[in-house]
């Protein structure tokens, strides 16, 4: 082994692409005092009793026990779980699916691309507000039903509290899919064109081609779709305050509405940043597996 040639290659290795390195240091000092201290911010003042300004009176862990005691808090738990795991489920597949079709060289497939993808360019207010009308049972969709004859039809998400969490989960997957089907076309456009070839030579169904060799190919482009619709979904705020604003009675709260509640309208920030911190916590656990599997474990594999 040629330790020399190692060592020597080091320094030129080090002020390589200098100017870039120099150019990139006030970009990266910005983040680490917004980012870094904005998060080590929040850590401690969660263990204060803040309440309209910040103070650095500790209470140790009391407004943690505060927050995993307030019901409202356990049901906006409830409702993330229940959205996340359906928005996962159902924006892989329906993604995975359209673009399995696209990537079939269809006709028009830039128009349909488009298309899909358009609702991904409307805020999700905009969204939120739509789909708020589109539910509404006076002139949504319940009352078309009904006016060509169906009386008994009834269908309104947004006003029954078992069920109002599946009508804000419509209006996200109706947004995101279509950004989701966009990284699946990219990663099917990367699958070299023998493999398909080889696949029909050997007579394999294409259903199995999809379920045994181009799904497990795409494990990148899965690993980060799944990053950016699970950062999506522990931010999930305007599109329920679009579309119920937590309601009816509470039933859609959400924690990221919990936080801007307590912070901006209760006027207790000690309960804000602990439900804050909460939801960094929940993104650590996120992020930090992601970014093992992708920068750690995939280069030492």
């Amino acid at each position: 082994m040629n330790t020399s040639g190692t060592a020597a290659r080091r320094p030129s290795q080090l002020f390589r692409n200098l100017n870039a390195k120099v150019a990139s240091i006030p970009m990266i000092l910005t983040a680490l005092m917004v980012f870094l201290g904005g998060t080590v911010w929040t850590i401690v003042y969660s263990f204060t009793n803040s309440k309209l300004l910040p103070r650095l009176k500790f209470v140790g862990l009391d407004q943690y026990e505060r927050l995993w005691s307030a019901p409202r808090w356990w049901t906006s738990i409830e409702n993330l779980v229940v959205y996340g795991v359906l928005s996962l489920i159902f924006s892989l597949v329906i993604g995975f699916v359209l673009a399995a079709l696209l990537d079939q060289k269809i006709r028009f497939e830039g128009v349909f691309r488009t298309i899909f993808l358009y609702p991904f360019a409307l805020s999700f207010v905009v969204t939120g507000l739509t789909w708020q009308w589109i539910l509404n049972p006076d002139f949504g969709v319940q009352h078309l039903v009904r006016a060509i004859g169906w009386e008994s039809f009834t269908f309104n998400p947004l006003y029954d509290q078992d069920i109002v969490i599946y009508g804000i989960l419509i209006a996200g997957l109706w947004q995101g899919t279509g950004l989701v089907m966009c990284l699946m076309l990219a990663g099917l456009r990367g699958i070299d064109e023998d493999i398909w070839k080889a696949a029909r030579v050997d007579g394999i169904p294409m259903w199995k081609t999809y379920l045994f060799i181009v799904i497990p190919m795409m494990r990148p482009v899965f690993i980060t779709t799944l990053v950016i619709i699970a950062s999506g979904i522990v931010r999930l705020y305007d599109l329920v305050v679009a579309q119920t604003s937590g309601g009816p009675g509470g039933a859609s709260e959400v924690p990221a509405k919990y936080v801007y509640d307590y912070m901006f309208l209760a006027q207790n920030l000690g309960q804000g940043f602990a439900a804050s911190t909460m939801m960094l916590l929940s993104v650590a656990i996120i992020v930090v597996p992601w970014a093992y599997l992708e920068f750690g474990g995939g280069k030492r594999g």
